[in-house]
């Protein structure tokens, strides 16, 4: 479980190497311009950063929070993680530079709805900013 927040982790922080410096605690704060979103459960002993310039001004336009059920999201979450780990482990035929390291989303772990919410978009903004199908 810590693995795949490490991942995403580290390839958010690759891929969103023009990043501010400011990070935003979801659970405490209002609507920012940071482009760094902080996601962390200690009693899980996960946590999630997505750092990528433009994902917060995206994220201001998408449906809000429980517009998606949490079981529509984890759906969508799953086959979008399958798809993407399969990429990362294809860097002939995909971009390494934009597939850089597997997630790893354990299906059988309840994140909770924030989580999968905030993962759904950002798949949906990954698929739009680099041209990508991940369904």
């Amino acid at each position: 479980m810590k693995n795949l927040l490490y991942t995403l982790i580290l390839a958010l922080l690759i891929i969103g190497c023009a990043s501010t410096s400011n990070t935003k605690d979801v659970n405490n704060s209002s609507a920012s311009t940071s482009d760094t979103i902080r996601i962390a459960n200690d009693s899980l002993e996960y946590e999630i950063i997505i750092i990528e310039p433009g994902f917060n001004a995206w994220l201001a336009t998408q449906p809000p929070r429980g517009f998606y059920g949490q079981d529509y999201l984890e759906i969508r979450n799953k086959i979008m993680v399958t798809t993407y780990n399969n990429r990362v482990l294809e860097p002939s035929r995909y971009n390494p530079n934009i597939y850089i390291q597997q997630i790893n989303y354990n299906n059988f772990v309840d994140y909770g709805y924030e989580v999968n919410y905030l993962l759904f978009n950002w798949f949906e903004f990954f698929q739009k900013q680099y041209n990508q199908k991940l369904r």
